[in-house]
């Protein structure tokens, strides 16, 4: 899962040890080339689901990282996107990683907490990939209303989905595995670091959404399949600002 590039045992123990922020920091440099990345081909799926819903003017990636939504916004974007993160050492690599296309859309960024967004009534369409995991459930409600209202009416918020996995996937017991272990480490070190794979299930997540005012639809990504019930792999929630 690791390539020779990615970052050491040593250098990820190290992160799993600070706090959420600086461990970003620290990693930063080299997490392109680890599997917490999310894969182009949610990115892309992302982005074909999104383009018939546009085009948009003003984009935003919330929870930006190293830009890679950033850039699967900006086809889609007319005048700019944005991206935000709170660690410095990620936006670093973001504005490295990302150049804005001539002629194109201006990409801008911005450090700031996602539960604290600097925004009003500024962008048309948002998006997260791979940072719900960084939310303890009691912070999607303030996170969802941020959001909300740094949309302008009528504005969209998308975010891909996995379904559950069954009990038969060793990736369930994985992910079990990491969140137990996590909550061990948090249970028992400061500052905490808040990662986990559990806690963002569609039933909670559509409520808080539409707690925040959003109106809320799902799009399946069929490039990802289905599962034997008939239900999608990965679905898109694309929430809608009256």
């Amino acid at each position: 899962m690791f390539t020779s590039q990615g970052p050491s045992f040593r250098e990820l123990a190290v992160q799993a040890l600070s706090s959420t922020e600086h461990g970003y920091d620290l990693l930063a440099p080299k997490f392109d080339r680890t599997p917490f990345r999310t894969p182009d081909r949610i990115l892309d799926a992302t982005a074909e689901a999104l383009r018939p819903l546009g085009p948009f003017t003003t984009g935003l990636d919330v929870c930006c990282g190293t830009g890679a939504g950033v850039e699967a916004l900006l086809p889609l974007c007319r005048e700019s996107v944005t991206g935000v993160d709170f660690s410095a050492g990620m936006l670093t690599e973001a504005r490295t990683a990302v150049i804005a296309p001539e002629p194109g859309p201006a990409v801008d960024w911005v450090r700031a907490d996602a539960r604290a967004l600097p925004f009003a009534d500024a962008f048309d369409v948002a998006v997260s990939f791979g940072a719900f995991g960084h939310f303890v459930p009691s912070e999607r409600p303030g996170l969802f209303a941020q959001v909300h209202r740094a949309l302008r009416p009528g504005g969209l918020f998308a975010f891909p989905l996995g379904a559950p996995q069954p009990l038969t996937s060793p990736w369930y017991w994985a992910m079990l595995g990491f969140d137990s272990a996590m909550r061990v480490r948090n249970a028992l070190w400061r500052p905490s670091f808040v990662m986990y794979y559990r806690t963002f299930p569609l039933a909670g997540v559509r409520a808080d959404l539409e707690r925040a005012g959003f109106a809320v639809r799902l799009l399946p990504l069929e490039g990802f399949g289905r599962r034997d019930d008939g239900s999608p792999n990965w679905r898109l929630v694309v929430a809608s600002k009256g």
